[in-house]
């Protein structure tokens, strides 16, 4: 379990059971002289509506000073030149599409390519104060699909992703691989949607986009 599903899980937890122990000594919050007992387990339920919707509402977002970034972005890799790529590899550009899924406190990133699925893994989100930058890190695990694996067996790499501003539609950044291989990435979002479960599903849903 991710440290945010920890969070969200204990606060859940303990805000549930101290509301049902309140009940049972029969202290109701429609009485007012209880209304305050029920403090505690309102901000156990604040911390989870905080880190999964909360904090990217107008105003709070810019308090919290986090780009929000979950979604389904077209991601055009360019491979370096130097790259180790095996005979009959793509050596680009190559059109993917890069899911993310994000709340305040979690991070995660599936990119998917006609051959293959990475996934990450230690995710993380740096914002320097006053830049109005920020900087997505991650490590991810590719593996790809079983009739390509002859040539492009399973590796691992990292990512690092630079954005600008609190709701940003367009990215740059740079993987490297286990196997090698590194190059720069081109982000453009497509939509906010999480729900494409394979390359296709976003192949066709990017309409302004001839994949190559």
């Amino acid at each position: 379990m991710s440290q945010a599903a920890t969070v969200r899980t204990g606060a859940t937890i303990a805000a549930t059971l101290y509301t049902i122990v309140l009940l049972v000594l029969g202290l109701y919050p429609s009485e007012f002289r209880y209304l305050f007992a029920y403090i505690p387990a309102v901000v156990g339920y604040a911390v989870i509506v905080f880190d999964k919707w909360a904090w990217r509402w107008p105003g709070i977002h810019r308090l919290t000073g986090r780009p929000w970034v979950a979604g389904t972005w077209r991601a055009v890799l360019s491979p370096s030149p130097v790259s180790h790529i095996p005979e009959g590899g793509n050596r680009g550009p190559i059109t993917t599409y890069m899911t993310i899924e994000q709340t305040y406190w979690s991070l995660h990133a599936t990119l998917r390519t006609a051959e293959s699925a990475s996934r990450s893994s230690n995710a993380t989100v740096e914002t320097p104060e006053n830049s109005g930058t920020a900087e997505i890190g991650f490590l991810y695990d590719n593996t790809p699909r079983v009739e390509h694996q002859h040539r492009s067996p399973r590796h691992e790499g990292a990512c690092r992703i630079h954005v600008t501003g609190l709701t940003p539609r367009a990215a740059t950044g740079y993987y490297y691989t286990s196997r090698f291989t590194a190059g720069d990435m081109d982000f453009t979002l497509l939509d906010r949607s999480t729900g494409y479960g394979t390359y296709a599903e976003a192949q066709t849903a990017d309409l302004d986009h001839s994949s190559g």
